[in-house]
């Protein structure tokens, strides 16, 4: 292909009517005085999209404009450039063509870049265009460490040789961080952060040690390695950690911090005593990701209108459920994140500390020095609060304090396991509080679920299996109500999964004065049928159904967290 000719990005754009004169003149001021590039500009101003400027390059070109977002991409090809090289020349190598390469370039006029590949590939190239943001997504999920990480476990097992090293020993060590077993949980840390992993498993089997993601709720093989690196690995943990290293009968449990990919990185580390060595279970909590607020976490429109009603009230409680990891506190969070204004005090007592607020009180327990959840809110009453939130209602104490503020004037949010939002009321009676506290305090509660929604690159029509199709018919859903079926082919983009990122499906019950009654009712049952009555049509399991009929998320996904809210 003959070299590309250089354009005047600004130009292009008013030529071809997608910005003004005026709108070019603002962004060319913005551009001297931020240094940034035109288009950043454009696209940060919304005075164009990132796709307007790439459709319009590709057209003034004469070549092809490719959607990275439905292009499945052969990892033998993309490796052909070293990821350094990716980011540096903002492209990918897309496919072999006639001969030729082709390349897909988010500036397609930068003409060093073009002499580069060109260099670097030794073949004959072929131009396409495609979004600078697509484009980076890509090569984070393309350049997976896994090869790097199964190579750094080998070379640790060979500096090991048949002894095991004291890395703690090492702890004061220059030049620690050449190591080996530093390098490849660095490595481990940049892998899953590149994949969204919530969580990072280690853990020794008879003959390998296994590292494992949580993707998507879901756990997914990394990598295996010799099993002699292990004592290794959860030494240096333990040290980053403050556990005690000498300590391996017994579980512990520490924390730390670490900078991944230029973001600050929580780490909440859990080791256990197993039959061939300590189990070791990381949570991720990435301090620079910007939590979802209320509008984006997919409540359907009634139930966020009357949630958002009742959380500008000015006394109550407001319960989240679920299972662990079904986004509670998430919940909690987008629903703090709108009434934390000027006027109000709030705190919040969690374990641990999981998104950082700009203007409340953040307190993390600490049982090592007694500092528990009862403690601490007890504390927080004095500290004359408006909204209270409880990271969890633990134990009788914890639910009993809460219950009480929350009939003095203060707004309690919290979270509790329970199957349904139901069945939360009696989950508080049985911890010991009684009926009448419960009836009078709670305003709401929300049941949740996440569940993972079908990849929109590889997504297909789906023909349920005899088993999905039997399930329907139990739970009594007519073939003319199963509108689009989808699942997932399995690409690159989704790892192979056909899934990619997840959803929410929720039920509410509001605590209305009739259900009030009901609650104090000495016959449990009058409230559990006043309840479900209340919530005909818009349970957890309805607006699963929903998302499937909208092509959202598959019916295997459904059958899957169905088994958590059936009886």
């Amino acid at each position: 292909m003959a070299r590309p000719e250089k354009i005047r990005l600004g130009d292009l754009l008013v030529q071809q009517k997608l910005i003004s004169q005026e709108q070019l003149m603002l962004a060319l001021d913005e551009q001297k005085r931020s240094g940034r590039k035109l288009g950043r500009v454009l696209v940060d101003s919304a005075f164009v999209t990132e796709d307007q400027i790439s459709e319009a390059l590709a057209k003034q070109l004469n070549i092809p404009y490719i959607n990275l977002k439905f292009y499945n991409v052969n990892l033998e090809i993309v490796r052909r450039l070293s990821e350094s090289q990716a980011r540096r020349f903002r492209t990918l190598v897309l496919e072999e063509r006639n001969g030729k390469l082709l390349v897909g370039m988010a500036d397609p006029t930068d003409l060093f870049a073009f002499d580069e590949l060109t260099r670097v590939l030794k073949r004959d190239i072929e131009l396409a265009v495609v979004t600078e943001g697509q484009l980076l997504e890509t090569i984070d999920r393309v350049y997976r460490r896994t090869e790097e990480i199964s190579g750094l476990a080998r070379e640790l097992s060979d500096d090991l040789g048949d002894t095991y090293v004291d890395f703690g020993a090492m702890g004061e060590a220059a030049g620690l961080e050449e190591a080996p077993v530093v390098k490849l949980l660095q490595t481990v840390f940049n892998d899953a952060t590149q994949v969204r992993a919530s969580d990072v498993h280690i853990e020794p089997q008879e003959a390998r040690l296994q590292i494992r993601f949580r993707i998507d709720g879901m756990l997914h093989l990394q990598t295996e390695a010799d099993n002699k690196i292990a004592p290794a690995l959860v030494l240096r943990l333990k040290l980053m950690s403050g556990l005690d290293i000498s300590e391996k009968r017994l579980p512990q449990d520490g924390r730390f911090n670490v900078v991944v990919r230029g973001q600050a990185v929580d780490v909440r580390i859990s080791t256990m005593p197993t039959q061939y060595g300590e189990s070791v279970v990381m949570r991720l909590l990435n301090q620079g990701a910007s939590f979802l607020t209320l509008d984006k976490l997919g409540m359907p429109p009634d139930m966020l209108k009357r949630f958002r009603e009742i959380i500008r009230r000015s006394s109550g409680m407001v319960l989240v459920t679920g299972p662990t990891g079904s986004g509670k506190t998430t919940t909690l969070y987008a629903g703090l994140a709108e009434i934390n204004t000027i006027d109000q005090k709030i705190i919040t007592v969690e374990d641990p500390v999981e998104y950082r607020l700009p203007g409340i009180n953040q307190v993390q327990v600490n049982e090592k020095i007694d500092l528990t959840f009862s403690r601490v809110l007890r504390s927080a009453l004095r500290q004359d609060p408006d909204i209270i939130l409880v990271g969890e209602m633990r134990d009788a104490e914890t639910a009993q304090i809460g219950l009480r503020a929350s009939m003095t004037g203060h707004l309690v949010f919290s979270t509790l396991h329970t199957r349904d939002a139901a069945s939360t009321l009696f989950r508080l009676v049985d911890m010991g509080t009684p009926k009448y506290m419960v009836a009078s305090s709670v305003q709401v509660v929300l049941a949740q679920r996440l569940l993972r929604r079908v990849c929109d690159s590889c997504s297909e029509p789906h023909t349920p299996t005899p088993q999905e199709i039997e399930w329907l018919e139990h739970e009594g859903i007519q073939r003319d109500h199963w509108g689009t079926m989808l699942h997932g082919r399995g690409c690159s983009h989704c790892n192979g999964t056909g899934y990619r990122g997840r959803l929410g499906v929720y039920e509410m019950l509001e605590m209305t004065q009739p259900l009030v009654e009901a609650a104090a009712h000495h016959d449990s049952n009058h409230f559990m049928q006043a309840a479900r009555e209340g919530m005909r049509g818009k349970t957890l399991l309805d607006h699963a159904l929903e998302q499937m009929k909208q092509g959202r998320t598959s019916v295997a996904e459904i059958m899957r967290i169905s088994n958590q809210v059936e009886d």
